[in-house]
């Protein structure tokens, strides 16, 4: 099983890019918003509860978060909660406001992301490990965490790995 340093790792070799970085700040937050609106319809009546496969979704990406670290998992719970709650008013909007607003964020924040990898000349993680769809929001959360001077040992454990091109060249992160 894939730590922590071995998923930022992976996913930071082709975020090197500080064009690219700043479009995933707009871009996966867009992404995760749209996903969450469109996966906010139906909802069923789970014992007396509202659950949506939104919710679903959710919990099973906080679960993944979670056994990464406890850390970064709570703030992966909180942001995607938020996105939850927003997803959620705009799920009982009718049904064209609904999909023009879970669509228009997946394209937008999707073109954004490519826009990013143009920069980068290199594709996104996730074609060549689908997990990277998971780790793109929490290395937003990781970096906010080394702005802040958090987590400087995880920071200083990934630069480690930076320095090892040999490494990204011969798969050893992936």
């Amino acid at each position: 099983m894939k730590t922590l340093t071995d998923h930022l790792s992976h996913y930071a070799a082709y975020h090197l890019d500080a064009r690219n970085v700043a479009t995933h700040v707009v871009g996966v937050p867009m992404i995760m918003l749209a996903v969450a609106t469109l996966l906010s319809r139906p909802v069923w009546l789970v014992g007396g509860l509202p659950v949506s496969p939104a919710m679903l979704v959710s919990l099973a990406s906080v679960l993944f978060y979670l056994r990464l670290d406890l850390r970064f998992g709570a703030v992966m719970a909180a942001w995607l909660a938020v996105f939850l709650a927003l997803a959620h008013v705009l799920a009982v909007q009718p049904t064209a406001l609904w999909l023009t607003a879970g669509i228009g964020l997946f394209v937008v924040g999707w073109g954004i992301q490519f826009l990013g990898h143009h920069y980068e000349g290199r594709k996104p993680a996730f074609v060549d490990d689908i997990v990277g769809l998971l780790i793109g929001p929490l290395f937003l959360v990781v970096k906010l965490a080394f702005a802040l001077n958090w987590r400087l040992e995880l920071k200083a454990d990934l630069e480690r790995r930076a320095r090892r091109p040999q490494a990204h060249a011969s798969g050893a992160l992936a």
